[in-house]
């Protein structure tokens, strides 16, 4: 069962113009600890696009995706800080953000670039599948995730969503990290010419966070 397994908060947005040194010092100075001190969350690691659609891309490791609508979690959603107040409704946009389990993951090391395929119309696990353990023959490819979306009919509109005016939702996604920025590229390429409507887009890792990091004196 989906509920067996962890589950995935994926979010990609964009930012107001001359609005990304306030993002950062959101993100990295409140929001991430914030998170991951919710009952559940077990790492969260946010990144910048190098090519794709959107500028930014985060997610979070969760026990199993109920955390995500879990009270302790909707609490935070609907008493935003002041600071996650005004990030939500001045600087966040085109923002896609989607409850999901983890299908499936290959690989136990994480790199230091990631390539995520957007799907809009659920995905073809093992079809995949077989794509991730085929890559990863390659060293420089350490690591995938397919990802699929909880039911969105399941989950309530919560403040901060209303702040930001709505999400956009997908189906589901696949993430695979690299060592190396050439290869994150290369691998963006073939991903587009091999999903075309799919919505490729490649990443730097900024930071990440676990949860013992989180609560380290």
């Amino acid at each position: 069962m989906a509920n067996d397994r962890p589950g995935i908060l994926a979010i990609w947005n964009d930012v107001a113009p001359g609005r990304d040194a306030d993002f950062n010092n959101w993100f990295q100075g409140e929001h991430l600890e914030e998170r991951l001190a919710v009952p559940g969350f077990l790492y969260g690691r946010r990144h910048q696009a190098i090519s794709g659609a959107s500028g930014y891309f985060n997610f979070y490791l969760v026990e199993h995706p109920d955390v995500l609508t879990s009270q302790p979690y909707l609490e935070r959603l609907n008493n935003p800080t002041p600071m996650t107040r005004m990030i939500m409704s001045d600087v966040f946009k085109n923002m896609n953000r989607t409850l999901c389990h983890r299908g499936l993951r290959r690989g136990a090391m994480r790199g230091a670039y990631a390539v995520t395929v957007r799907f809009n119309d659920t995905p073809d696990e093992m079809r995949l599948a077989a794509l991730l353990d085929e890559l990863l023959a390659d060293i420089n490819i350490v690591s995938g995730e397919i990802w699929l979306a909880v039911d969105a009919a399941s989950q309530p509109l919560t403040q901060e969503e209303k702040l930001r005016g709505g999400d956009r939702k997908i189906k589901g996604a696949l993430m695979v990290d690299t060592l190396r920025q050439e290869d994150a590229e290369a691998l963006g390429v073939r991903l587009t010419e091999q999903f075309p409507n799919g919505d490729t887009g490649v990443f730097r890792v900024l930071c990440q966070l676990g949860h013992g990091e989180a609560f380290a004196t």
